[in-house]
C-alpha cells in the first residue's frame, strides 16, 4: 500500500519540465584555456625542432611536417604531393610496406602520413618508452622511401577507383569543378588527390623527383607534444635526423598563386539522373598571416561555421532546402580559398543560391547582434580549445602554424584574439571579401530540373554535360 501511494503521488506531481523553453539557456563564460609557448631550436642542417611540453600522461606525439605539399604539384601530375606522401610508408630499403605496419604496431602506435597545402605529415603517437624507436622509423620512411613500382601502381588503382565514385557525387564534384572555375590554371585549382588523367600519368621517375626536391631538413620541423623536455627532444632529434644532409642550392619558394581576375558565369554540370544537386561556390580569399584573419574566422563561422550559422538556420531550418549548408574559409601560405558547399533537391537549387547571396548581403551590411557574435565566438573557441587538448590535435595545430608560416607562439594567443573580434570587424571582412561577383557558382544535377530558372538569373549560363568535363583544364570541357 505505501508502494502505491508513493507511486499515485509521483503521478500526480507536475512534470519537471511542464513548461516550455522558448529558447536554450545562456551559455556559461568559456573556461580559461592556458598553453604555453612551445620551445623552438634549429639543428646545423636546418632542421627546425618544436616541443610543446605536457607532464600529465606518458605519451609523445612526434609530427615531421614538410614544408611543401599540394601547391607543388606541376600543372599536368595534379595529386603528385599526395601520392608521394602515401608511398612513404609503403616500403623503404629495409622493409616492405606490411614490414613498417608491423613495426608501428609493435611500438603501440600507428604511422600516419599525408599531404596537404603546403604541408607532408609523418606522425607517431607512442608512450615514452618508444619514443627513439617510433622517431628511428619516421626517419627510415621518410629518408630512404623505396618507391617501389608495384607499390605505386596499386596506389595509383586505389586512387583512380575512389576518384571514378566521387566524381558521380553531385556535391564533390561541384565542389571540384568550383575551384576549377574560381583559379583556372592557378595552383589552387586543381584536386589535391588529382584527377582521373593526372593521376594516371603520375610515374615513378615523378615521385622520386618530388621527394629529392622538397623533402629536406631546411624545409623541415621535427614537432614534439606531450611527456618531454626540449633538451631531451633536440638529442633524439639529432640521433634520428642529424645525418640528413642540406643540399648546397637553396630551395626555391612555391610559386605565387595566379587565380583568374574573375570569375567565369555560373556553371551546370548536366548529371543525367542525379537525385540530388550539388551546389558549390568557391571564391580567392586571404592568407593565413593576413592583419583581418581572426575577423574573417569569426564572419565565416557566422555565416555558415556549423549547425546555428546564419546560411543553415535559413536554408535548412526555415526552408527546408537541405539537410545541412558549410562555409569554409582555409587560409593558406601564400593566399586563401573560401568555399560553400550543399546539396539540395535538384529543383530547388535557384532558390538556395539565391538564399546564400541574400545572406552575403545581410553580413556584409550590419553588424550582428551581441547576442549572436559572442555565441558564434563562444561556438570557435571551444573548437579551438578542444585541438589544444589530445597531443595528436596539439601537433597538428602546430604542424599548421609551421606550414603556413606562422609563429608556433601564435598558439599561446589564438583564443584571446577570436575573443576580441567585434560586430565591425565582422562587417568589414565581408565588405572587403565577400562580393558575390567573385563567386565562382556551379551546380551538378539534373540540368533540366533548374537550368532554365538559372538562366534566367544568369544569361550567360554555361551547361557541361557529364561526360564532356575535363578538370584538368580552366576550361573544365575536353
Amino acid at each position: 500500500m505505501t508502494r502505491l501511494l508513493a507511486l499515485a503521488a509521483v503521478l500526480a506531481a507536475p512534470p519537471l519540465f511542464a513548461q516550455p523553453y522558448d529558447k536554450p539557456p545562456p551559455v556559461g563564460p568559456p573556461r580559461p584555456v592556458t598553453i604555453a609557448a612551445p620551445d623552438v631550436a634549429t639543428l646545423d642542417n636546418g632542421l627546425r625542432v618544436v616541443v610543446s611540453q605536457r607532464r600529465s600522461l606518458p605519451l609523445v606525439t612526434v609530427e615531421l611536417v614538410i614544408r611543401s605539399g599540394t601547391e607543388t604539384d606541376p600543372r599536368d601530375l595534379a595529386g603528385l604531393a599526395d601520392m608521394t606522401a602515401t608511398l612513404l610508408a609503403k616500403g623503404t630499403a629495409r622493409r616492405t610496406a606490411p614490414q613498417i605496419a608491423e613495426a608501428a604496431e609493435a611500438l603501440g602506435g600507428q604511422l600516419d602520413t599525408s599531404a596537404g597545402w603546403y604541408r607532408t605529415s609523418v606522425s607517431m603517437t607512442v608512450t615514452r618508452p618508444q619514443l627513439a624507436a617510433a622517431l628511428a622509423l619516421i626517419a627510415e620512411v621518410t629518408l630512404t622511401p623505396s618507391f617501389a613500382q608495384g607499390e605505386l601502381d596499386r596506389e595509383r588503382k586505389l586512387t583512380l577507383d575512389a576518384l571514378a565514385v566521387a566524381l558521380r557525387d553531385p556535391g564533390k564534384l561541384a565542389s571540384f569543378a568550383s575551384d576549377r572555375a574560381a583559379f583556372g590554371e592557378g595552383t589552387y585549382g586543381h584536386p589535391a588527390g588529382g584527377t582521373p588523367g593526372s593521376v594516371a600519368r603520375i610515374r615513378r621517375a615523378a615521385v622520386v623527383a618530388q621527394h629529392a626536391k622538397y623533402y629536406r631538413p631546411d624545409n623541415a620541423t621535427l614537432i614534439f607534444v606531450g611527456d618531454i623536455d626540449p633538451a631531451e627532444a633536440r638529442t633524439l632529434a639529432q640521433s634520428a635526423f642529424g645525418a640528413w644532409k642540406r643540399p648546397a642550392a637553396a630551395l626555391r619558394a612555391a610559386r605565387a598563386d595566379d587565380a583568374q581576375a574573375a570569375p567565369p558565369a555560373p556553371i551546370v554540370i548536366a548529371m543525367a539522373g542525379a537525385g540530388q544537386a550539388g551546389v558549390a561556390m568557391t571564391a580567392p580569399s586571404i592568407a593565413r598571416s593576413a592583419a583581418d584573419y581572426y575577423p574573417g574566422v569569426i564572419a565565416n563561422t557566422l555565416l555558415g561555421g556549423g549547425y546555428s550559422s546564419r546560411l543553415n538556420l535559413e536554408a535548412r531550418i526555415r526552408r527546408g532546402l537541405t539537410y545541412g549548408i558549410f562555409s569554409q574559409l582555409e587560409a593558406r601560405r601564400q593566399a586563401g580559398v573560401w568555399w560553400i558547399a550543399a546539396q539540395t533537391r535538384n529543383e530547388s537549387a535557384p532558390e538556395l543560391i539565391a538564399v546564400v547571396l541574400e545572406e552575403l548581403r545581410k553580413v556584409a551590411a550590419s553588424p550582428p547582434p551581441a547576442e549572436e557574435l559572442e555565441a558564434r565566438k563562444l561556438t570557435m573557441i571551444g573548437a579551438v580549445s578542444r585541438r589544444f587538448e589530445t597531443t595528436e590535435d596539439l601537433a597538428g595545430t602546430l604542424a599548421s602554424l609551421e606550414a603556413n608560416g606562422i609563429p608556433v607562439a601564435e598558439v599561446t594567443a589564438t583564443i584571446d584574439r577570436l575573443a576580441a573580434v567585434t560586430p565591425q570587424q565582422v562587417v568589414d571582412f565581408a565588405k572587403a571579401h565577400w562580393g558575390p561577383e567573385a563567386l565562382a557558382i556551379v551546380v551538378a544535377g539534373e540540368a533540366d530540373k533548374f537550368e532554365n530558372a538559372l538562366r534566367a538569373a544568369y544569361p550567360g549560363l554555361r551547361v557541361i554535360p557529364h561526360d564532356a568535363l575535363d578538370l584538368d583544364r580552366a576550361t573544365l570541357t575536353k
